[in-house]
């Protein structure tokens, strides 16, 4: 028993991630795809039935870049919209483990461009973003966890437990 327990315990310690001087949980059935560039990790989150897949990135971009909280916060907020007008968002700050953090929450119509500059967006609809920016040591880290809303909606517990555990190095 106590040798399934140290197992228990060890095995758990293997999915923890890192960044900023931050430290985190990666939820059970997500599969962590690893680092690259800029990106702490990336999480492959099975899709609700029918749906496609999400995203969930942890960023990082060193030591104070990757622009302000405000500023991070407003971006987000103008890539969605609803009938048309710019979506409403739930925006908190908290503290989780002496960590101070910002999280936005926002659904609707995802406008955002596929990354050049002069593509024009394809709309998704229907999606749905919850980030999060972790103000670490070594920096901030960025959490980003978009796709189809059904999706979101049955990871969100996955995701909160993920933010929980959230602390310092």
């Amino acid at each position: 028993m106590k040798f399934a327990l140290l197992l228990l315990a060890a095995s758990a310690l293997l999915l923890a991630e890192s960044a900023a001087g931050l430290k985190w949980t990666t939820p059970s059935g997500w599969v962590s795809a690893g680092p690259s560039p800029m990106r702490a990790v990336t999480y492959r989150v099975p899709p609700a039935p029918g749906s496609e897949p999400p995203e969930c990135v942890v960023y990082f971009f060193g030591a104070g870049q990757g622009g302000t909280v405000e500023a991070n916060i407003e971006r987000w907020k103008s890539q969605f919209t609803q009938a048309g007008k710019p979506a409403m968002a739930n925006v908190r700050k908290t503290t989780i483990h002496n960590v101070p953090v910002t999280t936005i929450d926002i659904s609707g119509t995802y406008i955002a461009s596929g990354g050049m500059a002069t593509m024009p967006p394809k709309p998704e609809n229907d999606f749905r973003m919850l980030a999060a920016i972790g103000e670490g040591p070594g920096g901030n880290i960025f959490i980003r966890f978009i796709g189809p809303a059904k999706t979101i909606a049955g990871n969100l517990e996955k995701y909160n437990r993920l933010l929980s555990s959230i602390e310092k190095e």
